[in-house]
């Protein structure tokens, strides 16, 4: 008689976000999200090359979810960051601030390594390789 034994593999630990909102960013995402109508599945979050930092935060409304893209689902605000943004964007927190003469989103971003003065386009380097992985489990 052969032992025919098998073993289980161990359960994933659940995969960190790549970003997190703070309640005031998700309660204007989702607000905004409700005013677009149902056919949005939410805010996508990217970067492109541009500015005199070198690369530029981009946000657009998404009405699907790409095979690749990472979904950040908080207090019933959807965030779809782009595949390509990923290592730039480990750690980000997004933030909503308003004040007398604006409202905009800011991210508080720990791979930032720098901005330019007029806060359009930033400095951004990969995550360290720890994180990646982490974040990839």
């Amino acid at each position: 008689m052969t032992d025919q034994t098998t073993t289980t593999p161990p359960p994933r630990r659940a995969r960190p976000k790549v970003m997190t909102l703070t309640p005031r960013a998700a309660e204007r995402v989702r607000a905004i999200m409700a005013s677009k109508g149902p056919e949005i599945a939410g805010l996508k979050i990217g970067v492109k090359k541009g500015g005199c930092a070198g690369m530029e935060y981009t946000m657009t409304w998404a009405d699907s979810v790409g095979k690749f893209d990472e979904v950040v689902e908080q207090d019933g605000a959807r965030v779809i960051v782009d595949p390509q943004a990923v290592l730039y964007l480990l750690g980000t927190e997004m933030d909503y601030k308003t004040d007398k003469l604006s409202a905009t989103f800011v991210f508080n971003n720990p791979n930032q390594a720098g901005a330019c003065g007029c806060g359009e386009s930033v400095n951004l380097v990969p995550a360290a390789q720890g994180a990646a992985d982490a974040a990839s489990e």
